[in-house]
């Protein structure tokens, strides 16, 4: 593991462990639920062995009252540990999944592609949700069992220090053993659980994103195989695993044995010698089941310790630290674009602009020496072959890429600009525009949470959309997931709709047609250039088509990326 990954993973690991004002209460609840259990065993040993002597009953009553406040004890200590333990490491969670949004908002959307979503799926939830038992398996129960042990090694040593050293050995002998021979029956299976968990995961969300594609071209049962060949895989280091951890439970159990015998052992001289009475001797006996059950919890933390770290590096690696190379960032200083102009004077000179790698040796151009001026209300068609750069330079307009070269708005360099203000300025709807699983109402009030139904209604007749939303039951209507229940031009139109609720000044539109006949494709351009108002329209598309609202045709040339009007 690299130096930078091994501090990324113990920067989340420490994010897993909660605050002290939060960890200690857990700590001390769970040394009170463990201690409360190891006591009522002594108490209750002492009380048989004494009542088997038969002695006044008053002799018995405090010990009758330790049973049953240990008892209550351990119940109520146990309950309020969970409760609060669950709190506090349910908010440190909530802390990191934050903290990964944070980080990943700033390489979204360009900046992630090369991040499988279900591998990147799995490590948001399974992976984070991993990072519980570093607080809940781990740190509180490790750390209450060591205070529990050494109390009641503490209170062994003042009936029989001889009992106490010997058990004490036992218990780090044991303990010791118990957690070297787990590690090396699951160091394998713990390294691989979790990616194999993110490979099935990103392996079934491909295999239903692309279900259609496999069903043409018979790939489904390869895919289907792959899956199964996976679960097999993650099936088998699971087992491996929960084979090695009831084997080290089994391990402990054993030990609880070789504890008492070492007590006995070390009691037996007292015993013989008159300095230990019976009922004391029967707490030699049995106080070390309890101590060997407490004990229990140490190898348990520890594999769960290191099942978390794997959690943690995937976690860490998620997304990157900082933007890749090619993504636009905010400037130390932003500057402020003036609002003179209804739509800003968009200018581009020798625009250069790459999509991110993980090699960025290795980042060819994907628009090289691209001149641009759109001026307040043209609209502008760029038109250009497939893979000439035209959906590069849409992603350069939005920022969203990096770019080289100069991006004026009104003047102001776009680089100086903080990229959300550029975004508020120029808005883009893409070829495929994504539309959430909700209802078109709350599909539209993404772009303005303010609005009125009248003004969604508004946007949806300007488009063209308002009878047909009507039709379907009104705003509450669902669009599917990803849009699957409207078609490509009713998904145009409404994300067209959105960018007039966002009330861009300037919008680029990236092959509103590609997904709609020829038939309906006029039509459709001429409803959304009409829909855009007095807006700035940069229309993209790889047709020779020009719509008549057209005030300018710039062809984008597919081998040195240059505009030409």
């Amino acid at each position: 593991m690299s130096a930078e990954r091994a501090d990324a993973t113990a920067r989340v690991l420490r994010d897993a462990i909660p605050p002290p004002r939060r960890l200690l209460p857990v700590v001390l609840l769970g040394f009170l639920s463990a201690g409360s259990a190891v006591a009522l065993l002594a108490c209750s040993a002492w009380l048989i062995t004494r009542a088997a002597e038969q002695p006044p009953v008053l002799y018995l009553s405090v010990a009758v009252v330790g049973v049953r406040a240990f008892a209550l004890g351990r119940a109520v200590f146990r309950y309020l540990e969970r409760l609060t333990g669950h709190d506090a490491a349910f908010r440190q969670l909530g802390s990191i999944r934050t903290g990964l949004y944070e980080r990943l908002l700033p390489s979204a959307p360009d900046g992630l592609g090369m991040l499988r979503r279900g591998d990147l799926l799995a490590r948001f939830t399974r992976d984070v949700d991993d990072l519980q038992f570093v607080m809940l398996r781990a740190v509180q129960p490790v750390a209450s069992a060591l205070f529990v042990l050494v109390a009641a090694v503490v209170g062994i040593a003042f009936l029989a220090p001889a009992s106490a050293g010997l058990l004490a050995l036992v218990l780090v002998v044991g303990v010791g053993a118990a957690i070297l021979a787990e590690r090396a029956a699951t160091a394998r299976g713990i390294r691989l659980i979790a990616p194999l968990r993110g490979e099935l995961q990103a392996a079934v969300v491909e295999h239903v994103q692309s279900l259609d594609v496999l069903v043409a071209f018979d790939g489904a049962a390869a895919s289907r195989a792959r899956i199964v060949e996976l679960g097999g895989r993650l099936a088998r280091a699971t087992r491996v695993q929960s084979a090695a951890v009831g084997a080290g439970a089994a391990c402990m159990t054993a030990l609880g044995g070789l504890a008492v015998l070492a007590s006995i052992g070390g009691g037996l001289p007292e015993l013989a010698s008159g300095r230990l009475d019976g009922p004391a001797f029967a707490v030699l006996c049995l106080v070390p089941l309890a101590i060997a059950e407490v004990a229990a919890a140490i190898p348990v933390g520890v594999s769960a310790w290191r099942a978390a770290r794997v959690s943690a590096a995937r976690v860490a690696m998620a997304v990157p630290a900082t933007p890749p190379a090619g993504v636009a960032t905010a400037p130390a200083l932003p500057r402020e674009l003036s609002s003179g102009a209804a739509a800003p004077t968009v200018e581009l000179r020798d625009i250069r602009a790459s999509w991110p790698t993980l090699d960025d040796a290795t980042r060819p151009a994907a628009v090289d020496g691209v001149s641009l001026r759109i001026e307040p209300g043209e609209r502008v068609l760029l038109r250009g072959p497939s893979g000439a750069g035209k959906t590069t330079l849409a992603h350069v307009l939005v920022r969203f890429l990096d770019y080289e070269g100069s991006y004026r708005l009104d003047g102001v360099e776009a680089r100086d600009l903080d990229p959300g203000d550029v975004r508020r300025v120029v808005g883009l709807v893409e070829q495929r525009p994504w539309l959430f699983d909700e209802s078109v109402r709350q599909n539209l009030l993404f772009a303005r949470d303010t609005a009125t139904d009248d003004d969604l209604f508004d946007a949806l007749d300007r488009v063209g959309l308002a009878d047909w939303v009507r039709e379907r039951g009104g705003l509450d209507a669902a669009v599917g997931e990803r849009g699957t229940l409207v078609s490509g031009g009713q998904a145009q139109r409404l994300a067209l709709a959105r960018a007039m609720l966002a009330d861009f000044p300037v919008v680029v539109l990236d092959e509103p047609t590609a997904n709609v006949d020829p038939a309906t494709a006029e039509r459709l351009l001429d409803d959304l250039l009409a829909a855009a108002g007095d807006r700035s329209v940069l229309l993209i598309m790889h047709t020779t088509t020009t719509p008549a609202e057209i005030d300018r045709v710039v062809e984008l040339d597919p081998v040195a990326s240059v505009a030409r009007a």
